[in-house]
């Protein structure tokens, strides 16, 4: 026995107990310091793979839930589901026993006429004849004796570049023989006179920049290779902001009225940088956007530009405001509706939806059976029901709400709060369920109201052509071209949204509004609003025939 037992043999019983719980208390905390390293692993492991997700991964949020909607047995709430799909099924029988299932085909089918139908809206045709000289149809017929019959037909389209055309106006000049008088013709009221820019050319680089997203250099130097004319850039921001300025502002502060008699309105915002804004070079400017509910019947679209994301702005615009607004769950409106007792908040489920979608693309294959894939299916369910119900009333679409919809959102929570507490809180699942946890009585609010939509996607898509501009010309010089922009794409969504050709639209606007001069009344403006019946077919989109709609008592 060397000398380390015989000392361990020698130790009184108490020794041996305070030591053996000294070893047992490091034991733990090396134990505790184990599980401490492991989860903070697993969660840098989980931040790189959603990294690499976010760099590198498939970005659609379709196809994340389950295929065959286990979510039902996952979340236990049998008694409160339906059938998803009872709708579709009712459509058409079983097949009988022993009876042979016909193959499903999902080649497309041509729609017999579509071609004929689309090439039958271009105004401008001409006709290339393909004939045979006499002396060719000699070869074929040497008697001489032909007749011809009915032209075989068939139809190709061509591009033809963009030009330019110079309108060169004469007036006419008259002086008296005797009376020394000269008389001059009318000159129409003109597009910022004493320059070159007509209404047709304003309307082509604002669709180009607003709804094309090309940058107005782009734009500028496209003319300069057709041909081979150079207009600068400057010249033509200067026509682009005098206009916004001069003309479109009053029909943009006219539309700014409609906002206070929705009673939904939805809001999303997103950052800008602009050069010239008294501010140190890189400091964040935001374009914020306020749109009419998804189901009103005559949708609007304002762009605002700020210089920050404080919630002064939105206090502001939404100070004569009484309704819902819609939003992502940014803080600023929370705290505007405890300000306000006339304003209430909505939450969006594609929000919540999407922080579950993360985790289930980072994860990818591993995702099966993952509570973020149960809480994606069980909200894909939720949007199953919201789309049968788009073309029901209000009444009705809050019945159905009620009677379809509810069961799931109180499945969902339910679930959330007894299963989320077993799942790490700095994960990105225990994120997830934290977020639809806080959101919760702004995520129920659709339940209670048929006017308010299921998430805030109408304002994301608003947002989104600014979006993609951003990319192209990334920086916005002044502040006045900024509000500028915000009054340039108000219009364009605007007119999108209520079936409008954007170009025409603008044209119209810019050929209609100088003749009105600067200080008369503005009751001339009514008539040029987006839903108005006096503006031009040549303004209007060809309206789709309306899909046949599906009624409540369809289960």
């Amino acid at each position: 026995m060397d000398q380390s037992q015989e000392n361990l043999m020698n130790l009184d019983k108490q020794t041996l107990i305070t030591m053996l719980q000294m070893a047992n208390s490091q034991s733990e905390a090396l134990k505790s310091t184990v599980d401490q390293l492991n989860k903070s692993i697993s969660l840098l492991t989980e931040e790189v793979a959603s990294l690499r997700q976010a760099r590198f991964g498939r970005k659609s949020e379709k196809n994340l839930s389950e295929p065959d909607n286990q979510y039902v047995l996952i979340f236990n709430e049998t008694e409160v589901t339906v059938d998803l799909y009872k709708d579709e099924l009712s459509e058409s029988e079983e097949p009988e026993e022993n009876q042979e299932v016909q193959e499903i085909s999902y080649k497309r089918k041509k729609p017999v006429g579509k071609r004929k139908e689309d090439l039958s809206k271009i105004r401008e045709r001409e006709i290339v004849p393909h004939t045979l000289s006499r002396e060719q149809l000699l070869e074929y017929f040497p008697d001489g004796k032909w007749k011809q019959l009915p032209d075989e037909v068939y139809e190709r389209v061509e591009m033809v570049p963009s030009y330019l055309r110079v309108l060169e106006h004469h007036v006419a000049v008259y002086k008296g023989t005797t009376s020394r008088m000269i008389v001059k013709a009318e000159r129409p009221q003109d597009l910022l006179r004493n320059s070159i820019a007509t209404p047709a050319f304003v309307a082509a680089v604002a669709n180009a920049k607003f709804v094309n997203a090309v940058p107005v250099k782009r734009f500028s130097d496209e003319i300069e290779r057709i041909d081979d004319v150079r207009i600068l850039p400057q010249d033509i921001c200067n026509w682009i902001n005098t206009c916004s300025d001069r003309y479109l502002s009053k029909l943009y502060e006219r539309l700014k009225q409609e906002c206070f008699r929705c009673h939904v309105m939805q809001a999303d915002e997103t950052p800008c940088l602009v050069n010239k804004d008294g501010r140190e070079a890189g400091s964040k400017s935001y374009m914020w956007v306020y749109r009419s509910g998804e189901l009103e019947s005559h949708p609007f679209i304002l762009y605002e530009y700020q210089k920050t994301r404080k919630a002064d702005h939105p206090r502001e615009f939404l100070k004569d405001f009484s309704g819902v607004c819609v939003t992502d769950g940014y803080q600023v409106y929370h705290t505007l509706e405890k300000e306000k007792k006339d304003l209430k908040v909505a939450g969006c489920w594609a929000h919540a939806k999407r922080k579950f979608a993360d985790v289930v693309k980072t994860l990818g294959k591993n995702a099966k059976g993952t509570f973020a894939q149960s809480a994606i299916g069980i909200i894909d369910a939720m949007y199953h029901f919201e789309k049968l119900f788009k073309e029901l009333s209000p009444e009705e679409r809050v019945n159905q709400r009620q009677e379809r919809i509810k069961p799931l959102v109180d499945a969902f929570f339910s679930t959330l709060k007894n299963e989320g507490q077993k799942i790490a809180p700095k994960s990105g699942t225990g994120k997830a369920i934290e977020y639809c946890i806080n959101q919760e009585s702004y995520l129920r609010v659709f339940l209670e109201d048929g006017e308010v939509p299921i998430d805030n996607n109408a304002a994301e898509r608003a947002i989104r052509p600014f979006c993609l501009g951003k990319k192209n010309w990334q920086v916005i010089d002044t502040i006045s071209g900024a509000k500028a922009s915000s009054i340039w794409y108000s219009l364009a969504e605007t007119a999108k949204a209520n079936s409008l050709k954007p170009y025409e639209y603008f044209k119209y606007l810019l050929e209609e509004i100088p003749k009105h001069g600067e200080f008369e009344e503005l009751s001339y403006l009514e008539d040029l609003l987006p839903w108005s019946e006096k503006l031009p077919d040549t303004c209007r989109m060809k309206q789709e025939q309306p899909k046949e709609s599906i009624s409540a008592d369809n289960k």
